[in-house]
Order: structure tokens, then C-alpha cells, then sequence
């Protein structure tokens, strides 16, 4: 024996995805990340950045600025990544993604640092080395040139 059942009507739909992502953080921006290295030059240069603190930008041998640069990827796309990047540059570990490589006679980057990040959108942050990472902090205000023992000072 057979009984007739009765089925509720259904409704089909085709929901289609894009391919490619569409936020900002899955899709970096095409461009450059350039990034400062401001060095923080006040006698407890060690204990962190705090506003006010002197800093000097490292410089070239021939005294212009250094100014590294890294190509936008899956690796570097977004400011504290550029940062990060900076920091390995400025600590001998590479170079940067134009062969610049950080000179001999500046110290290493270190905590109380600060490093000035441009985005491919030309969006500036400036952010202070901590012992596990970075935090942004205000634009510095006090800025004073790279000098003898302070430029190869290592504490």
C-alpha cells in the first residue's frame, strides 16, 4: 500500500561569489610601503619611545635620508608588516626590496625606536618599536641629526 504525500513547494536560487577578494586586508593595494627609521637618541633611549624623546633619522653615508622600500605582497600589506620589515633591514637580517641594506656605522634598530610607515595609499603611520611589536604613536616633534657615538651606540 501506497499513501500520497504532499510536498511543501521549494524555492531554488544561484548565489554566485566573486573570484577575487574584495576587502582591502585579503587584496593589498599595488604600490610601495616606504619606511623611516627614526632612531631615539634620549639617554633612556631603551626603556621605549615616549613623545618628546629626540630622535634622529638614519641617513645614508652621504647624509640624505634612508628610506627603505618594500613592494606591496601577501607578505607586506599593511603598515605594521612594512614595519617589521624595516626592522629586519635595520637589524642586518636583509635588505630591502631594493637592495638597500642598513649602514655599518648606525646602530642596530632597537625598542624606543620610532619608524615612519607610507602606505601604496600614501596613508602615514608612525610607530614606536616595543619589545613584542609596534604601537602607533603621534607624529615626533622633536627631531635632531645623527651624530658621532650616538649614531653607533649600542648599549
Amino acid at each position: 500500500m501506497t499513501t500520497a504525500v504532499t510536498r511543501r513547494p521549494t524555492v531554488s536560487a544561484r548565489v554566485t561569489t566573486p573570484t577575487t577578494p574584495t576587502t582591502p586586508d585579503l587584496a593589498p593595494a599595488r604600490g610601495v610601503f616606504t619606511a623611516t627609521v627614526y632612531m631615539n637618541t634620549h639617554d633612556d633611549n631603551f626603556g621605549g619611545y615616549q613623545p618628546g624623546h629626540p630622535l634622529a633619522a638614519a641617513t645614508r653615508p652621504d647624509g640624505s635620508p634612508l628610506r627603505l622600500v618594500f613592494h606591496t605582497s601577501t607578505r607586506i600589506r599593511t603598515h605594521e608588516a612594512a614595519a617589521s620589515a624595516a626592522f629586519d633591514v635595520g637589524n642586518h637580517a636583509r635588505a630591502d626590496d631594493h637592495g638597500q641594506t642598513w649602514p655599518s656605522d648606525i646602530r642596530p634598530v632597537s625598542v624606543g625606536d620610532v619608524i615612519k610607515v607610507t602606505s601604496p595609499d600614501h596613508w602615514i603611520l608612525h610607530l614606536s618599536v616595543d619589545p613584542t611589536g609596534f604601537t602607533p604613536v603621534p607624529e615626533p616633534a622633536t627631531l635632531t641629526a645623527l651624530t658621532g657615538s650616538r649614531a653607533t651606540s649600542s648599549r
